[in-house]
């Protein structure tokens, strides 16, 4: 894989040392708005028993190293009925995305899986993956992702998608790079770079019946709005402010579900890391797909298990610097 020029990570290096340096003074200085953040985080709802039993996982990460992060994100565009609660998906996986943060921090890799991927499910057989949410919840998808991609999944998040409006707001919106021209109701989103506010947001991000293509444009499309929402939140002047941290957690807090591992605690750690790293490159990409079939009365697709194995691979190391993905080669 190409490594980036000397001169690029030296400049990295001076950004990240002066990033690293304010979240430690900021974190110190400003307790409160720490205890704000904690607090916030604290309001989100709770995945319980989100993880299948550990024989059948990936193994953990050796204590003591600074490991790869990997967080299953969970997305739905509705969640039934008014106040139910986040974790009642049933089988309503709308996005269903891998954020793969690699141990030297420098990328983060957001993997979309089509909802529609034909799968081989434990103890079900081969069925579309969001069937795993039907017959054993978040436990057997998260299994099923981690056979998929060969990698310990460390945290679930679910998100609705409602939520996007009030993140896009809090970030002052989202720049994206729309390939298609579409229009969904009263709003109209033209080709090129575009900047979302927070309500075109959920518009852009769930719209489908308006492509050829359907849920493959869907995906192109949350795959756009994660790179711009990404690329406002990993700047280190944003990592390293803790009351745009603590504004952020409070946007999303009512729209979100997560696993315990995503404390206040860990959210500051990984800032942190993040930040000494300068700012980490985002790449988002589809797991690789072979097109569509149909299997019975079921419209399907499939997956290219030699592409897939070409991903697996990049995921196991310490840096995807550089990687392309199989399909943009």
């Amino acid at each position: 894989m190409p490594l980036r020029a000397s001169h690029t990570r030296l400049r990295r290096r001076v950004v990240a040392g002066i990033a690293v340096g304010l979240v430690l003074t900021a974190v110190a200085v400003v307790g409160t708005t720490t205890a704000r953040v904690g607090a916030a985080i604290e309001r989100i709802e709770r995945v319980p028993d989100a993880f299948p039993a550990e024989s059948t996982r990936p193994a953990p990460h050796p204590v003591g190293t600074v490991a790869p992060r990997n967080y299953l994100l969970l997305g739905s565009d509705s969640r039934g009925e008014v106040g139910s609660p986040l974790t009642s998906l049933g089988d309503r996986a709308d996005a269903i995305l891998l954020v793969h943060v690699p141990a030297d921090r420098e990328t983060v890799q957001v993997i979309s899986i089509m909802r529609d991927s034909w799968v081989d499910i434990p103890g079900v057989g081969m069925a579309k993956i969001n069937a795993a949410l039907a017959y054993g919840g978040v436990p057997l998808m998260v299994q099923v992702v981690e056979s998929l991609v060969g990698q310990r999944i460390d945290d679930v998040a679910i998100v609705d998608f409602a939520g996007f409006a009030a993140l896009t707001d809090a970030v002052g919106g989202v720049t994206v790079q729309n390939d298609v021209a579409f229009s969904v109701l009263d709003a109209h989103f033209a080709q090129g770079a575009i900047t979302l506010t927070g309500a075109d947001a959920l518009p852009y991000v769930r719209e489908r019946y308006a492509f050829p293509d359907g849920d493959y444009q869907r995906v192109r499309n949350q795959q756009a709005y994660l790179r711009g929402l990404l690329a406002a939140i990993l700047q280190p002047s944003t990592l390293a402010n803790p009351w745009a941290v603590a504004g952020l957690v409070d946007a999303m807090s009512p729209y979100l579900a997560a696993t315990d591992g995503l404390s206040a605690q860990a959210a500051v750690q990984l800032a942190a890391e993040l930040a000494s790293a300068g700012t980490p490159e985002v790449s988002t990409f589809t797991l690789p797909t072979a097109g569509t079939a149909t299997i019975g009365d079921q419209s399907v697709v499939l997956l290219d298990a030699t592409d897939v194995a070409v991903v697996q691979a990049a995921l196991q190391q310490d840096s995807m610097t550089g990687f392309v993905p199989p399909a943009e080669r």
